[in-house]
């Protein structure tokens, strides 16, 4: 007998310098007083950043207690990533620019000790002329590279990007990106955490130091043939009541967004783990005689043996569908 059902998880909030209190106005995210948050990791089975159970028969559970002992019922026909829940699922508030980082391809990992991380940004909120990097300007060669990372114009190398609500783009592994200022964003990665600063705009941490640069393992990882990357281009659907706007189909996790009009039902099954992320409005969920409310700002977790479950739009919503792989 299947005794999973819909997953909500407790938030883990990060400090970070770049961080800010955006997700308390836009997401009434219950923020620890007198922090700038930067990352709310909503989806997490990374060691000592398990998120917890905050629904049902499992409330105070943790997602690696899940995978331990419903691993099989959970993923389907996804894959594992070294035994663990095998995405990453973020927001990001962005009240100043991020590094300029890359993420290691899979063989530079290998070498390097790191874990490849491919992922992909959805912006959710952007204030005016907002932008980020992403990838290499045409023509821009390592040695270039290298010169002006010396003098301080790395930036000049980057493509830039500017971008509003809805925007979204992918950032496979090996390319060098940046997220800048202004921006709330959902993120979807490969369960990883390795990040390679090459330039951090020459500021220092909370500690008062300046933060750690990677130069080397940077340098090993970024593609220098990944020039002029675009930011999707894929447009909703035309159906009245439920549009649809492909954005990712990659072997590693597939994501759409979704917008439903008020009081829509409709149902969702998988042989794949999904999960839920809701941009805007409100959901009930319903299955096996619970319910669950889900708000913007909140994910919730399908499992694969989780079968017709039925969601209703209280009023007029906009979510990203993920499935893991």
């Amino acid at each position: 007998m299947n005794k999973l059902y819909p997953f909500i998880f407790h938030p883990i909030f990060k400090e970070r310098v770049w961080g800010g209190r955006r997700l308390e106005k836009l997401f009434n995210k219950q923020l620890p007083e007198g922090k700038l948050i930067g990352e709310s990791w909503e989806v997490s089975d990374r060691q000592g950043d398990e998120n917890i159970v905050a629904n049902g028969e499992f409330e105070g559970k943790s997602i690696r207690w899940l995978m331990e002992n419903f691993k099989s019922d959970i993923l389907g026909n996804a894959k594992s990533q070294n035994d663990r829940f095998p995405l990453l699922i973020k927001i990001l508030d962005a009240a100043d620019d991020l590094s300029l980082q890359v993420h290691p391809p899979i063989e530079i990992a290998k070498q390097l000790g790191g874990e490849p991380k491919t992922e992909m940004w959805y912006v959710a909120y952007a204030e005016p002329n907002s932008v980020l990097y992403a990838g290499l300007k045409p023509g821009v060669s390592e040695q270039e590279f290298k010169t002006r990372l010396e003098n301080g114009t790395l930036a000049e190398c980057l493509c830039k990007h500017e971008v509003k609500e809805g925007d979204a783009i992918f950032i496979p592994s090996g390319r060098i990106h940046g997220l800048g200022k202004g921006i709330v964003l959902f993120e979807i990665q490969q369960n990883s955490d390795t990040t390679y600063r090459v330039f951090d705009w020459n500021r220092v941490g909370l500690d008062g130091k300046p933060r750690q640069l990677h130069i080397n393992e940077a340098l090993k990882s970024i593609n220098f043939r990944d020039y002029s990357p675009q930011l999707i281009k894929s447009k909703y659907s035309q159906s009245q009541t439920f549009k649809v706007r492909f954005l990712v189909d990659d072997p590693l996790f597939r994501v759409n967004a979704c917008k439903v009009k008020r009081g829509i039902h409709f149902k969702l099954s998988g042989e794949t783990a999904q999960v839920i992320g809701l941009l805007k409005g409100d959901f009930v969920i319903s299955y096996n005689g619970m319910e669950i409310e889900l708000k913007a700002g909140q994910f919730c977790l399908l499992p694969a043996s989780v079968k017709q479950v039925d969601f209703v739009a209280k009023k007029q919503a906009e979510f990203l569908h993920i499935e893991a792989f």
